[in-house]
């Protein structure tokens, strides 16, 4: 059975609070209303190695992108996808979840698209005189939004409550979503007709929005030799289970995190809602996403604490999507990018503080050692 296949609709009656379970794949909905062992560093290092190494087969030049994709995934968020067309939005999107052996939906946004058909919707059943309710693309370890910014704002915030509590609510009935579950949403800045802008709000839920770019030369020449017959991404099976990204998600959450680093990531935050060149600054889920990020980063890197770089690594990724520029900062050809860059060299990091970050590490969690040598 094909599991990236668009979830399917399930004419049973589902109670309220009760998980649905995606069609078809193995693993999904084992993880919810329990915690997942956390994987060994050898096991990590290995499972993380294949998902990149398939990705980076299909996107040519892109192993940052690809990177970033992956940290968002264990660090339970969710990712936005912006840039010009044809640069592999949706590609990068598609790969991510051929990587995974679980359930996976497709949304085409468009301006007629209803919440309900991204959530579900009740249906009257004559023969049992009962509402069923009919779960929507949602329902899937993996969604892929297309084109978001096409559906109207209605439809768009049909998702909140899914990225944000991982369930849906219809007619009052609350219905669990499988974990893992990960929203990745593509959207095209440069045309404007027909297309709706992200509000503040939905923009918060995204952990992290990844700007594509052009290739290099050498990327692509070899996407011109490899892309001409067939598409790479119909070679790409899934690398690991449902289950196993469940682990790696457990040895995430296990990665130290010192109050230092702490006092670090909200320093960031704050400086943000300070600065004279910003309308809007950092909320405070943003710098709880900042750490999570930092921790996956920390993870990817072999290691099991987290430092002041690693908060630094993904602080842009995660923030600038978040801020709102000061009309006299735009005008002077700031952009939230060089606003995050330039808090971040007001905030140096000190040796001390790089120290206490290893102290308190491998306190119930795999040794750094170890977890740098992938064993």
């Amino acid at each position: 059975m094909d599991s990236h296949r668009r979830t399917t609709v399930d004419a049973a009656v589902l109670p309220a609070g009760q998980t649905f379970t995606g069609s078809g794949t193995t693993g999904a909905g084992q993880f919810n209303g329990h915690r997942q062992a956390a994987m060994d560093a050898g096991s990590f290092h290995s499972a993380s190695e294949r998902i990149l190494k398939a990705i980076n087969t299909v996107i040519d030049g892109k192993a940052d992108a690809a990177k970033l994709a992956l940290t968002v995934l264990l660090a339970q968020g969710h990712l936005l996808l912006e840039d010009v067309p044809g640069v592999g939005k949706t590609l990068l999107a598609k790969t991510l979840a051929r990587t995974i052996d679980c359930s996976v939906s497709r949304i085409q946004f468009t301006p007629d698209l209803l919440p309900s058909d991204v959530t579900g919707v009740s249906i009257y059943n004559q023969s049992s005189r009962l509402f069923e309710f009919r779960p929507g693309a949602v329902f899937a370890n993996i969604v892929i939004g297309d084109e978001i910014n096409r559906a109207s704002a209605k439809t768009q915030s049909a998702l909140l409550e899914c990225m944000e509590e991982h369930q849906v609510t219809v007619d009052g009935d609350s219905y669990k979503l499988d974990e893992p579950f990960m929203v990745v949403a593509t959207q095209n800045p440069i045309e404007m007709e027909g297309t709706y802008p992200l509000p503040e709000a939905q923009r918060d839920r995204f952990m992290a929005r990844i700007s594509m770019g052009y290739p290099d030369k050498d990327s692509e020449i070899e996407m011109l030799e490899t892309h001409q017959a067939t598409s790479p991404l119909t070679k790409v099976s899934a690398v690991v289970t449902s289950a196993d990204v469940a682990a790696m998600i457990a040895t995430v959450q296990d990665v130290y995190v010192s109050q230092a680093v702490k006092e670090y990531t909200v320093s960031v935050g704050r400086a943000t809602r300070a600065s004279a060149m910003l309308r809007l600054g950092a909320s405070p889920r943003s710098m709880l996403q900042l750490l999570r990020a930092a921790k996956a980063t920390a993870a990817l890197e072999g290691r099991d604490f987290v430092l002041p770089d690693d908060v630094v690594g993904v602080a842009e990724s995660v923030l600038a999507h978040r801020i709102i520029l000061d009309r006299k900062a735009a005008s002077t050809g700031e952009t939230p990018q060089s606003v995050i860059r330039g808090i971040l060299a007001k905030l140096p990091v000190s040796q001390e503080m790089s120290n206490s970050s290893v102290r308190g590490s491998g306190q119930g969690q795999t040794p750094a050692h170890e977890l740098r040598r992938g064993r």
